[in-house]
């Protein structure tokens, strides 16, 4: 009987082309795939959490793979271990849902940057930290990442060929430590886009060496061009430290930035397969990418449907399409049973989201429903 086995694999990136199979030089993948097919005896395509690039180092990147060996799930990182190069190392194996895919569910991955900041470099420390002999500010470049962290477009932090369709990401939070001469940059977030983390660093001390004031990487945030950001931080620096999947969905979700504020209901999404997506404020050339994000997510999370109000300026007409889904008007025994699966507690959360009539005089707000055009709803 077929298994889905899930591996928690760290590695040393220096000798590595990066995590993806690739024709210019061996890759984690490549060693994995081939010394698990040796070890169960069966042709293994394993799919990675991460694909770090060339360099990158890892303590908790996360992959799975198929197989129909007998073997138990918690012995299979020891066996396959005796076959790794010194290199790379399994610490965990287990066996998971058939339908789960590390790339799919929700989590928090987190990443390391470390800067040796002294006069003379150390050799000890070469290959796991990016050695910069100018002073480093640590309060100002604290002060700057402030302004990262949150739920942004890190477009000027993407590298310009990537061609990934939207680069709006949540950074939950951005730490700098001092440890003697090294500086950890310490990122959490609900993903990275290519090269985000080492574009930021690069940034980050454009402002520790005075060359940028800290305020300055704000308006590179909100200039959504990768050139107004400062270079690309070494790959040695750069440490995957571990990956912390979701294991239940908060109740509320929440953004306010400068370019948008929504709320997202998420409570109902197990038992009435029921979300619920209301938006106070977004800026046209925002609208489209911030509605399909979030409608798509809440498909991911497992609803069938969600409920939705533009709070701003009634934005969302019968037909419109947003990706899969299309946008149909509530009739009242959809709207009735939707309101159905609110607790009081969060009808009247609900109605201090919404705006007040004396606030928008001849404004009524109008709900809709988000339907999957590919599920035969409509």
């Amino acid at each position: 009987m077929k298994k889905r086995i899930k591996l928690i694999v760290s590695y040393d990136g220096t000798n590595y082309c990066g995590w993806q199979l690739q024709n210019n030089g061996v890759t984690i993948e490549e060693v994995l795939n081939r010394e698990l097919s040796r070890l169960l005896k069966e042709p293994v395509a394993v799919i990675g959490a991460s694909r770090t690039d060339s360099g990158v180092h890892a303590l908790g990147n996360v992959a799975v793979f198929d197989t129909e060996n007998p073997m138990a799930a918690d012995k299979i990182c020891l066996a396959l271990n005796q076959g790794l190069p010194e290199d790379i190392r399994i610490q965990s194996s287990e066996q998971v849902e058939g339908n789960w895919h590390p790339r799919k569910a929700n989590c928090i991955k987190t990443y390391e940057y470390r800067i040796l900041n002294r006069r003379i470099a150390l050799p000890t420390q070469r290959l796991y930290s990016y050695f910069c002999y100018f002073p480093l500010d640590v309060e100002k470049m604290r002060l700057a990442a402030s302004f990262l962290v949150g739920e942004h477009d890190f477009k000027s932090f993407c590298t310009a060929r990537s061609h990934v369709k939207d680069t709006v990401r949540t950074l939950y939070r951005l730490t700098i430590e001092k440890s003697g001469d090294l500086l950890i940059f310490r990122f959490c977030g609900s993903g990275f886009l290519y090269n985000m983390v080492r574009i930021m660093v690069g940034t980050l001390m454009k402002v520790g060496m005075g060359v940028y004031p800290p305020e300055y990487v704000a308006e590179i945030l909100a200039a959504r061009d990768r050139r107004k950001a400062g270079q690309t931080a070494p790959a040695k620096g750069l440490t995957l430290v571990g990956m912390e999947y979701e294991q239940e969905l908060p109740q509320w979700h929440f953004c306010d930035n400068s370019d948008w504020r929504y709320h997202i209901l998420q409570s109902h999404i197990k038992t009435g397969e029921t979300a619920f997506f209301f938006i106070g404020r977004c800026k046209e050339e925002d609208w489209h990418r911030l509605v399909l994000r979030n409608i798509h997510h809440s498909f991911q999370n497992g609803a069938s449907k969600v409920v939705l109000a533009d709070l701003e300026k009634g934005r969302f007409h019968e037909g419109d399409e947003y990706g899969y889904y299309r946008i149909k008007a509530i009739t009242p025994e959809e709207e009735e049973k939707a309101m159905g699966l609110l607790s009081q507690e969060e009808k009247e959360e609900v109605l201090k989201i919404f705006p007040s009539p004396k606030m928008r005089p001849g404004f009524t707000v109008s709900w809709y429903l988000a339907v999957d055009m590919g599920k035969g709803t409509l």
